[in-house]
């Protein structure tokens, strides 16, 4: 057995070190950026996939808008065809022949009939294409919020990587504060969206 001094090498004293807590302070300012960071990016991740299903559904609503519209237009149009059709007979009344005239009421009774019926569906589909455009417009503001909430988010995390870099801490504080600005919209995007 030797009492003499012994020595290590500089890596088994590295790890020496690490292993009983030498070094780095137990809580130092880059391991809170570096949890701040990953808290971030997770409620970011969260942020994006809530962004991006109500842009889905922003669309959805915005195309079921354009259908109904369609759909509406054609029935306008089908009301005109009814409508000619239906000035038709009545001139067939001015020009024809009395023992006809009753054949022709006939026909525009009918047609006078069905125009008020493609005017309801008409009406109809008019009316859910504006609503379905209303809530189109309606979630578009939430959706907004939620792309300011990731900026702000995306801002945290690029001021937690120089605060890294640099060991300024105004800059966590910095990046503190826009992470809590893109919470805030965060939240006012959810409250919206109820």
């Amino acid at each position: 057995m030797s009492h003499g001094l012994h020595t290590h090498a500089p890596h088994d004293e590295a790890v020496h070190e690490a292993a009983h807590g030498g070094g780095a302070a137990p809580h130092s300012l880059n391991q809170w950026v570096a949890i701040f960071t990953a808290i971030i990016a997770a409620l970011g991740a969260m942020v994006s996939y809530q962004g991006s299903n109500l842009m889905n559904e922003v669309l959805l609503y915005k195309n079921e808008a354009v259908l109904k519209k369609t759909k509406a237009t054609d029935e306008w149009n089908y009301y005109q065809a009814v409508s000619t059709k239906s000035h038709l007979m009545e001139l067939a009344v001015v020009l024809s022949t009395p023992d006809r005239v009753a054949g022709f009421k006939d026909e525009i009774a009918k047609y006078k009939t069905q125009k008020v019926e493609i005017k309801q569906r008409a009406d109809a589909l008019e009316k859910e294409s504006f609503d379905a455009n209303a809530e189109s417009f309606r979630l578009n503001k939430p959706h907004h919020d939620l792309e300011i909430a990731m900026i702000f988010f995306q801002i945290a995390i690029s001021l937690a990587s120089i605060t890294a870099l640099t060991g300024r801490r105004w800059l966590f504080g910095a990046g503190l504060l826009s992470a809590t600005v893109g919470m805030g919209l965060w939240g006012m995007a959810l409250v919206a969206m109820s």
